[in-house]
């Protein structure tokens, strides 16, 4: 049985639901509509495979070495399956599969040290590390290959069986991947699920889960957490960001402004880090409004197929309902568009990459989360002002300063309150670095050494010094 695909219940037809291409708005093929119940089979395999995977370290280090391989030789396949149910430019799906497959290489590279105690006891005292079990993966729509890999490649790593759960908005890509991996794991080291609510919230409630893992909405990431206590599983949620860029008053506006305006729409701003928020000096404002208007305006934006677009669709019905919410919102606040503002007529699910000013500090498109393409630019008129308003959220997961002086715009970084802080770039993320938020943000730490010892629990050993 291939390891992407779960047990069935005996005489049951599986149902299944649509998955819509976000370029035309129709459906273009289906997925398996997984029920709950079917979770139990799904569980214990995973567990009963665990017992011969956590027990041979060098077998899972070239396991996933390669599924690393596997991976990039359907790069074609995967690349174009994913495209066409999230919506993004084929060579961002490309690259997504690339760090899919990077992210294989670099935790089939780690291997968790043993570290001796000594505190003056006659007695030798290890610790030593050992996986938790079955681990539960809930993956959202926005990078459904590479938030999958950076839950399953450490957990695997590690020693655990995972079972994933994409998006029902993109489980095609996800279920293709699984098939490819099972080329190189063992049977039930990795399954997909696929499915609608309650799947879901069944599968971060199973009692053989040790560890539920999830990307997703902050309302979302508590329910989850909820479900997982009834069994008392660890967690960790990345539970997205209102990330703000600060601009300093010695900033290059032309220098930054392509960095500034693709670290805010990059996968059609749909990327938990993104910049969702720009603080600029006052006597900068307007400059800075027209550098991103008018690379907003002059950015291809189309099907993510088309060799040409830069900028594809918004992945969904509700989450395109959700940009259009905020940004009439911010119009009828006051705000001015100083480019797009208004959906397109025609088919799928496109909104154009908008700027707006004259937006007031409290409409919902500063203070939330849009997850989308549209870009409020505030002024400030001191520093420390514009350092509480980029902090004044509930969100922590990043944030970015821009200016010419790095001491400067470093010692501005520190007082940011996030996870992750970045000079004169935003977004970007070595594997080897832990990624974390803070407030509502998250819980736990992905990412590096981090990432593999999250899915570890330490166990320790005593033994009398020799005489």
């Amino acid at each position: 049985m291939p390891t992407s695909e779960p047990d069935r219940v005996p005489g049951r037809r599986t149902a299944r639901f649509a998955v819509v291409d976000p370029a035309t708005g129709e459906t273009f093929a289906e997925a398996p509509d997984q029920q709950p119940d079917e979770l139990d089979a799904v569980v214990d395999r995973a567990r009963r495979a665990w017992y011969d995977w956590r027990a041979d370290p060098a077998a899972r280090t070239s396991a996933l070495r390669v599924a690393a391989d596997a991976v990039e030789r359907a790069g074609d396949d995967l690349a174009r399956l994913l495209t066409r149910e999230q919506g993004k430019p084929l060579a961002e799906s490309y690259a997504e599969i690339a760090r899919t497959a990077a992210r294989l290489r670099y935790f089939a590279g780690l291997s968790p040290r043993p570290r001796r105690i000594t505190d003056g006891r006659p007695v030798h005292s290890e610790i030593r590390w050992r996986p938790l079990g079955p681990v539960a993966a809930i993956v959202p729509w926005n990078f459904p290959l590479q938030l999958a890999a950076a839950k399953f490649a450490p957990a695997l790593a590690a020693g655990n069986t995972l079972i994933l759960k994409p998006s029902p908005f993109t489980p095609l890509a996800t279920r293709l991947l699984g098939s490819v991996l099972a080329t190189a794991l063992p049977e039930d080291v990795l399954t997909v699920v696929t499915g609608r609510e309650p799947l879901g919230a069944r599968l971060a409630s199973h009692p053989g889960i040790r560890h539920v893992t999830f990307t997703g909405s902050v309302p979302t990431g508590r329910a989850v957490a909820e479900a997982a206590a009834a069994s008392l599983a660890r967690v960790t949620l990345e539970l997205g960001g209102n990330d703000a860029a600060v601009l300093l008053d010695d900033v290059e506006v032309d220098g930054i402004a392509d960095r500034l305006f693709w670290a805010a729409f990059r996968n059609c701003g749909q990327v938990c880090m993104a910049v969702k928020r720009v603080y600029a000096p006052a006597r900068l404002h307007a400059e800075v409004v027209e550098a991103l208007a008018q690379r907003a305006k002059t950015v291809a934006v189309g099907a993510g197929l088309d060799p040409d677009t830069r900028l594809g669709p918004v992945n969904n019905a509700p989450q395109l309902a959700r940009v259009e919410q905020v940004t009439r919102q911010a119009l009828a606040d006051g705000a001015r568009a100083a480019a797009g503002g208004r959906r397109p007529d025609g088919p799928g699910y496109f909104f154009p990459p908008t700027i707006l000013t004259d937006v007031p500090a409290g409409s919902p498109v500063v203070t939330e989360e849009q997850f989308g393409p549209v870009l409020p630019v505030l002024p400030y008129r001191s520093l420390d002002e514009a350092v509480d308003a980029a902090n004044a959220t509930g969100f922590g997961l990043g944030g970015s300063v821009w200016g010419t002086d790095l001491d400067r715009a470093e010692a501005v970084a520190d007082r940011l309150e996030c996870g992750t802080a970045w000079i004169n770039h935003h977004a970007e993320l070595s594997l080897a670095q832990p990624f974390a938020g803070v407030k509502d943000s998250g819980v736990g730490v992905a990412g590096g050494p981090w990432g593999l010892y999250g899915n570890l629990r330490p166990f320790v050993v005593h033994r009398p010094q020799e005489a």
